[in-house]
């Protein structure tokens, strides 16, 4: 099978590997779609790892046992490879599982866990099922396409008496652009990219504020209700000055989540953030698989949004291109399909 790789810095291309082979739950799933995420820093950077992509929608090709799927249904691929046993996973909160199987040991040898690739092997309980009549492509983008950000607003309860504030309009803050406008919030962006600006006022958010501006906090907050603040907030960004401007802009008693991954430290002032203002705030990395059922409705309802929020359809074998056009940051969620142009 065909799999993407990284050759060195800014260069990919592909490699040939055995395809995989079934055991106990474990299935094998022809990827029709792989959404690209934040693999492109590994492809800046020249590093190759052994697994690249974590999501991906498909049909089932192969099962070991009878389970909960069976051959021909089509399914998207959730992250990670959890356990399924500790009290996270039977929660549905599995992404946040701590005994994660060795995949490797498993399987003797990575070939099937990446999902830029053309087949992927996955628990059988890590599957969600797609709709009859719903595309692959809006499918997959239950997972980081709108996933971080559905889980997130699910934690904050945001609905249409909100004004929601999205730091970050890459792919996951523009997904987070529909999420919010499907529940009827309002939605305020922040971004220096303006193509991503001009997409994000596309997909419904009112304004969109350069953080370059000196006042950037002040047009935020004069854009809310009585001047007070926004009412929630949401970092795509994982940037430290953005995260500072989510906890400034939001009002008294008002939530604020962080999504963006971040390896620098975030400065809170416990008194005037936390105590006077009483704002909570959330870590959110994905969402429960008690809520599958309500974002799939959510993808159902929304498709002509999700058109606009992929904007970029690249076969495996182009994934130079695929990986130069994430850099350029022009575009807004960039899609793989592994079987364009092939036989099978």
């Amino acid at each position: 099978m065909k799999q993407v790789a990284v050759t060195g810095a800014q260069q990919a291309g592909i490699q040939t590997m055995t395809r995989p082979r079934v055991r106990e739950n474990w299935v094998l799933v022809k990827v029709h779609v792989a959404p690209m995420c934040t693999e492109y820093k590994a492809f800046a950077a020249g590093l190759n790892h052994a697994v690249i992509g974590h999501e991906a929608a498909g049909e089932i090709l192969e099962v070991a046992r009878p389970g909960r799927v069976a051959v021909g249904d089509r399914v998207v691929v959730m992250p990670q490879n959890p356990c399924g046993k500790c009290a996270l996973c039977l929660d549905g909160d599995y992404i946040h599982c701590q005994d994660t199987v060795e995949f490797a040991a498993l399987h003797s040898g990575s070939a099937g866990m990446s999902t830029m690739a053309q087949y992927l092997l996955k628990q059988d309980w890590m599957l969600l099922p797609i709709p009859e009549g719903m595309t692959y492509e809006h499918a997959a983008m239950a997972c980081c396409g709108l996933g971080p950000t559905f889980g997130a607003m699910q934690a904050m309860r945001l609905d249409r008496y909100d004004t929601v504030l999205i730091t970050g309009l890459g792919p996951v803050g523009l997904g987070g652009v529909v999420n919010a406008r499907y529940r009827g919030a309002r939605v305020i962006g922040v971004d220096s990219n303006n193509y991503r600006a001009n997409l994000a006022l596309e997909l419904g958010a009112t304004a969109v504020i350069n953080p370059l501006d000196e006042d950037a906090l002040k047009q935020i907050v004069a854009l809310t209700r009585n001047g007070r603040g926004v009412d929630k907030a949401l970092d795509c960004s994982g940037v430290v000055a953005a995260h500072r401007l989510c906890i400034d802009a939001t009002r008294r008693r008002g939530m604020v989540a962080f999504v963006g991954e971040c390896s620098e430290d975030t400065p809170l002032r416990i008194s005037p953030d936390m105590i006077r203002k009483g704002l909570t705030l959330i870590g959110s990395w994905h969402y429960n698989m008690a809520d599958s059922p309500r974002i799939m409705t959510t993808i159902g309802e929304i498709g002509p949004q999700l058109d606009k929020l992929i904007t970029h359809r690249f076969p495996l074998t182009d994934i130079q291109t695929a990986w130069e056009t994430q850099l350029s940051g022009q575009c807004g969620k960039v899609i793989l399909q592994p079987w364009e142009g092939e036989n099978g």
